[in-house]
């Protein structure tokens, strides 16, 4: 069984990864984690006892510090923004634009700048 599992899947531990094949596990892998996020946070909602106002008053009692805070936000928008901007890259494929190899690596590292920025002003605000 795992022998079987290693001959379809040898490209993942001998081959060189790229740019784009990270990026497609990482839309994929985002999508999947926003979505047992918000599943998570509806399930949380349902069955704790308190209402949300009661929790966000917990948090802001523990006094934690802004660069905490900010790490935070960041890493909630992260996914948010890398999902977004990469989905928009996979809607220009769609339309036929972008196909030839430097168009893909260039737009790989357009939508990283973009995640970036977009991530560092969420969690600004």
């Amino acid at each position: 069984m795992f022998t079987a599992f290693l001959y379809r899947h040898t490209c993942l531990l001998f081959c060189r990864w790229s740019l784009p094949m990270m990026m497609s596990i990482g839309h994929r892998g985002t999508g999947v984690a926003m979505s047992a996020g918000v599943s998570l946070f509806g399930l949380a909602a349902l069955i704790l006892p308190e209402q949300f106002p009661y929790y966000l008053a917990f948090v802001k009692s523990l006094s934690l510090g802004p660069a905490l805070i900010y790490s935070a936000k960041f890493a909630l928008a992260f996914p948010l923004t890398y999902h977004t901007w990469n989905g928009i890259r996979h809607l220009m494929w769609d339309m036929g634009k972008g196909f030839k190899i430097p168009q893909v690596y260039q737009s790989g590292v357009l939508v990283l700048v973009l995640t970036l920025l977009s991530s560092a002003g969420l969690a600004a605000m």
